[in-house]
């Protein structure tokens, strides 16, 4: 997969993701740390190395249900829904195993935000 995405730098303080917009990336964060903000801009979660951003908005063909903006130098693989559709399309194992691992990661935030 990854060497279908283009590597995308964000520099601390800019937007990756602005809340009700539609961007048709998902972002998988290389180094760095960025933050999720609420639509009223308040601090939802941090996220780091191995994450995914976007994962949301993808699943529901949908615009982003937060924001995010990069705490430090972000660096990311950026993919296109485009992208992963037609991977999924050619290889549906892999489609198989990347839906789990976002059901997987947005069910431990889920657990996450529940517990704090």
């Amino acid at each position: 997969m990854l060497d279908k995405a283009e590597r995308r730098s964000f520099a601390a303080g800019e937007d990756v993701f602005t809340f009700g917009k539609q961007d048709f990336n998902i972002f998988i964060i290389v180094n760095g740390t960025a933050h999720v903000l609420s639509s009223r801009g308040w601090q939802i979660a941090s996220v780091g190395p191995g994450e995914i951003l976007g994962e949301m908005a993808f699943l529901e063909n949908g615009r982003a249900s937060a924001g995010v903006k990069a705490y430090t130098k972000l660096e990311t693989f950026a993919l296109s829904w485009t992208t992963l559709h037609l991977l999924f399309e050619s290889y549906p194992h892999l489609g198989s195993r990347f839906y789990r691992s976002i059901a997987v990661s947005l069910s431990r935030r889920l657990r996450q935000q529940i517990s704090d």
